[in-house]
């Protein structure tokens, strides 16, 4: 079986994600090729991964509309490269905004697909930018789902999939490989707590300033705030407390590594969450992870030995953080081992297609 692995978003997970699957798919033996997007902050590093196919895809919104409206019949150049390629299937490794174009050179090359499906339902402050513009078709015409946890997979049920043949089969987030990291508490000082990702409403910023105001100006611990979002009264709040540094920006893929070694926790406060990258990236490096008891968090995190999982609200988010000391961090875990197993899984599924 020949596959290809595509992702054409240019920053933030899904790159890492569709690096990695395509490595743990080659891994097992599968001949496997990777489409990125051109320009994708993982392919501007020294050590690049080898892309076969970089995609033209937008640099701002004018772009992007212009090349929306030029993606209603499949491109020459991806024609070419699917008749270069010629893959038996390709799986999208996450969705992104300008899919429609790959399914139209898909479909007339009568290759089909399968789509990682990392969130069935937007979050509150999503919008336009959780490529609803173009997922539920995406998902509609695909002939395998992959859900990345079962509370995905119920949401999408719900939703009508799995439906005429359409399989639905469940995988999980792999942890994150960074490389080689001192372990956790590996530094002298207090220890470090890390909230990272988009911060928007549904991360339970709010929680998580009520929580730190109610554990004092006297912090047992320090706190990093770091990631692109709104402006919100969250954040100031967060900002003007004692022992927290608040890092508001996009975070570039080269600080990444850097980034996860620092903290030797990192909490999730959400409200609502399919599952975590953030916890991916955490679990992989050996940190401990504070998280809330919602979606698909309890699932995730079920088997880590560094997981303290609590009820969204601040009391329990606070008394849970009390308990980030040493020597509590676990080990780092196997990843690859991890990403190995759901590709076998994975490929299992697409042996019925």
């Amino acid at each position: 079986m020949k596959l290809l692995v595509w992702h054409w978003g240019r920053r933030g997970a899904g790159p890492i994600f569709a690096v990695q699957l395509r490595d743990a798919l080659s891994a097992l033996g599968t001949n496997t090729a990777l489409s990125l997007a051109k320009g994708a902050e993982i392919l501007l590093a020294p050590n690049a991964t080898q892309c076969d196919w970089a995609e033209p895809t937008y640099t701002n919104a004018a772009d992007y509309l212009l090349q929306r409206t030029a993606s209603l019949l499949p491109s020459r150049s991806s024609l070419a490269h699917l008749r270069k390629i010629k893959p038996d299937i390709a799986i999208c490794a996450m969705p992104a905004l300008l899919d429609r174009r790959m399914v139209r050179a898909l479909r007339q090359c009568r290759i089909a697909y399968g789509v990682l499906v990392h969130d069935a339902m937007a979050h509150p402050g999503d919008g336009l930018s959780f490529r609803l513009l173009g997922q539920t078709k995406l998902l509609r015409n695909a002939a395998v789902l992959f859900p990345l946890s079962a509370h995905v997979a119920a949401q999408l049920r719900e939703q009508g999939f799995g439906r005429d043949g359409q399989i639905i089969s469940k995988l999980w987030h792999p942890p994150f490989d960074f490389g080689g990291m001192k372990p956790a508490f590996a530094h002298a000082g207090k220890p470090r707590v890390l909230s990272f990702g988009r911060l928007l409403p549904y991360k339970g910023l709010d929680l998580l300033a009520d929580a730190l105001t109610a554990l004092g100006p006297d912090l047992p611990f320090d706190v990093r705030i770091c990631g692109d979002g709104p402006v919100s009264e969250e954040l100031g709040r967060l900002r003007a407390l004692p022992g927290v540094e608040v890092d508001h920006r996009w975070i570039p893929e080269a600080e990444l590594p850097g980034l996860i070694e620092w903290p030797d926790a990192v909490v999730l406060p959400y409200r609502e969450a399919s599952q975590s990258g953030v916890a991916a990236a955490a679990i992989g490096q050996g940190r401990m992870v504070v998280a809330t008891n919602v979606g698909g968090l309890p699932e995730q995190l079920s088997a880590s030995p560094g997981a303290i999982l609590c009820e969204p609200n601040a009391a329990a988010i606070a008394a849970a953080l009390q308990q980030i000391k040493p020597p509590a961090a676990p080990a780092a875990t196997s990843t690859a081992a991890d990403w190995r197993r759901m590709a076998m899984k994975m490929l299992e599924t697409l042996r019925q297609v």
